[in-house]
């Protein structure tokens, strides 16, 4: 199987990198079956970018080599072939992100795990919330609100009390963050898919930022958020770590 390795630039995911490299062989990334991604979440996202940027079809199988993981399979130098031959495959696509600023330039942006509207400054954002076509909500007063996918439903979602999402089961997360009005409300299940569309009002003195992976967009008037049509990512997950049972058993965690 011909492997090609990626690692973060923390000093044990360098070393794992070298480890794994003298003893797996690591060809370029055109020439491999398979991408092996040393690292936390963060640095898989970023790896998960840059296989869409590539427009590369490769299976991506992470190694934990940061804090949480939750993306990556335990880390072990033996029996990594056998390993990658077992793994069972997971295929996510992301979000994409259209935002409009105030004055008048256009933006895009993807992401893995959510698109999020946040203050800029002490005021309180106020935020307009469309789905198809259709005004579900004249006035969100808030911190900010988010559209969380089923893989990113366990991230920044659940931080703001976001409901923990089953992969396949074709459903988006519409979660707003530290609501001030209407206070009581948890936000919105929503099919994949959706398209939500958020206006920024009072822009002038509430000014909202956009965020979609690593693309951050200041100052937006409009931002529409959608399933991205024709990409997808694959990946890899040893047959006792597979995500969707870590989603589900998130939902048991204390």
């Amino acid at each position: 199987m011909k492997i090609a390795f990626v690692a973060s630039r923390t000093e044990e995911a360098q070393k794992a990198l070298h480890r794994l490299a003298e003893r797996y062989g690591n060809v370029p990334l055109q020439e491999a079956e398979v991408l092996v991604c040393l690292g936390g979440d963060g640095f898989m996202l970023e790896t998960l970018h840059r296989i869409l940027a590539l427009n590369h079809a490769l299976p991506v199988y992470g190694m934990n080599y940061g804090t949480v993981g939750f993306l990556m399979n335990p880390p072990a130098d033996a029996g990594l072939t056998k390993r990658l031959a077992q793994a069972e495959p997971t295929r996510i696509s992301p979000l994409f992100m259209q935002a409009t600023t105030v004055g008048g330039e256009e933006k895009c942006g993807l992401g893995f795990n959510d698109v999020f509207l946040y203050r800029e400054t002490r005021q309180s954002a106020r935020i307009r919330i469309e789905v198809d076509g259709r005004v579900r909500m004249d006035e969100l007063t808030c911190d900010g609100v988010l559209v969380a996918t089923p893989a990113g439903s366990t991230a920044y979602n659940r931080s703001v009390h976001g409901p923990i999402i089953p992969l396949g089961s074709d459903l988006l997360s519409l979660t707003p963050i530290s609501p001030f009005h209407p206070r009581h409300w948890r936000g919105a299940l929503l099919p994949a898919d959706a398209v939500v569309r958020f206006e920024v009002l009072d822009t002038d003195k509430r000014p909202t930022s956009a965020v979609a992976g690593p693309t951050e967009v200041r100052d937006v008037r409009e931002v529409t958020v959608k399933i991205a049509e024709g990409k997808e990512v694959t990946l890899l997950f040893d047959p006792d770590h597979a995500l969707s049972e870590r989603i589900i058993a998130e939902q048991f965690a204390a």
